[in-house]
């Protein structure tokens, strides 16, 4: 912790000089009518002319969105935990809600919720209730929901025998190498190596756990080390490219990467850039191990702590996690419905690529629900380049860097 304290007391300087020459009209002023909201990325472009529908609903209130691009939310929101000087309602991405609950920055909804019955646990993924809790506290409701699948070319899945995508692990690997015995420049599967969450996917498949309460990380396990000899060897063995290469979504058209793990805004990437493969790609669920649990990743919408219209806020998130809402969201924004009641919904069952999604959301966990975790993830992922890239033994690799996560959740 003493890092992230330190950080904490350089933003509040700087948010102290800021704080003079800022008239944000999104930060909290104690308007009751109004309701401010950070929102980040595409999303929060889109969400002002969306939240004309909550205007509709509540005539009496109106909403006022500050879109954040994800590259400068982080250090604007250590700014307002610093300054007290936030939205009302802010979107959290899954793995920031420990940090910034930790911080204190985020109001505990556990009173309210018997007030919404869009809040209760129920409505929602196991996954998702995850990222709801902190402790023994509520501290956001879940928004949208991302999972990884397996985007992959059924024309030549079938050339190497496979009618339908790999069911196993042992399956993925052979389809994989023979599909990358079909030439120079052939590739079996396509793993992105910054892709922070993609270990944790194997290792989580591989029967890996981690026992949070009593801050043991695991990653000296047999489950973990399997997992992550697993993920290597398909760069050593040459079925995966070990630099990035050409643009995924090129490389699929193509042919020479004819399967991937992505999440559902790949489907009008592929749809919009690469129209001629229509009817020659298919999404298909996580091959198992143990299981083929995938990652629960999103957004949850949050009340701020320094918020001065939580009555307001509510409402709000409320009606952004109603399920008529979340089904046109989904139209607007192409975000998955956290909402497990709209799954139901003939779009969503009826459309085969949304409805691998929804079969994938049932079996999906968010990355470890600590504060670290980002920290934690980018050192392993430096790990796997040095095995990698330079030879690294696995066995040290990992022993090594199980000791330097064990550190940073005991600073």
């Amino acid at each position: 912790m003493r890092w992230k304290l330190l950080s904490f007391v350089v933003v509040v300087i700087l948010s102290s000089v800021l704080a003079g020459c800022s008239n944000n009209s999104s930060s909290s002023g104690g308007d009751e009518n109004t309701v401010t909201v950070w929102a980040m990325g595409e999303e929060g472009k889109k969400l002002q002319d969306f939240s004309k529908r909550f205007e509709e609903e509540h005539s009496d209130m109106t909403v006022d969105v500050q879109a954040i691009p994800w590259d400068t939310a982080h250090d604007k929101l250590l700014t307002a935990v610093a300054s007290g000087n936030g939205p009302d309602v802010v979107q959290l991405g899954t793995t920031w809600v420990p940090e910034f609950a930790e911080a204190g920055a985020l109001k505990d909804l556990s009173e309210h919720m018997g007030d919404y019955e869009t809040f209760a646990k129920e409505n929602y993924f196991d996954g998702s209730v995850t990222t709801m809790e902190h402790g023994d506290q509520v501290v956001g409701i879940p928004w949208y929901v991302d999972t990884r699948v397996m985007y992959y070319r059924t024309d030549l899945l079938q050339e190497v025998g496979y009618e339908e995508a790999p069911k196993t692990w042992d399956d993925m690997k052979d389809a994989a190498t023979q599909l990358s015995d079909r030439g120079e420049d052939a590739y079996g599967l396509d793993i992105d190596r910054n892709d922070q969450i993609t270990p944790f996917i194997f290792a989580w498949q591989n029967g890996y756990e981690a026992n949070l309460e009593e801050k043991e990380l695991n990653f000296d396990t047999p489950e973990f080390k399997e997992s992550i000899e697993y993920y290597t060897s398909y760069f050593e063995e040459g079925l995966s490219q070990k630099q990035q290469g050409k643009d995924i979504t090129e490389a699929f058209k193509e042919g020479s990467k004819p399967m991937f793990f992505s999440g559902p805004w790949m489907i009008n990437i592929i749809n919009d850039q690469a129209p001629d493969l229509e009817g020659k790609w298919a999404t298909a669920v996580m091959p198992e191990k143990e299981s083929n649990t995938s990652s629960m990743g999103g957004s949850v919408l949050s009340v701020f702590d320094s918020s001065d219209n939580v009555e307001g806020a509510l409402k709000y998130i409320s009606f952004m996690t109603d399920v008529d809402t979340q089904l046109d969201w989904l139209d607007v924004s192409n975000t998955l419905p956290s909402r497990t009641e709209a799954w139901e919904d003939p779009v969503m069952k009826e459309d085969p690529m949304y409805a691998t999604f929804g079969t994938q959301l049932e079996d999906a966990k968010p990355g470890l629900q600590i504060e670290q975790f980002e920290r934690i993830a980018q050192e392993l992922l430096s790990s796997i380049e040095r095995i990698t890239e330079g030879g690294a033994d696995v066995d040290q690799e990992l022993e090594e860097f199980n000791q330097k996560a064990q550190s940073f959740i005991e600073e």
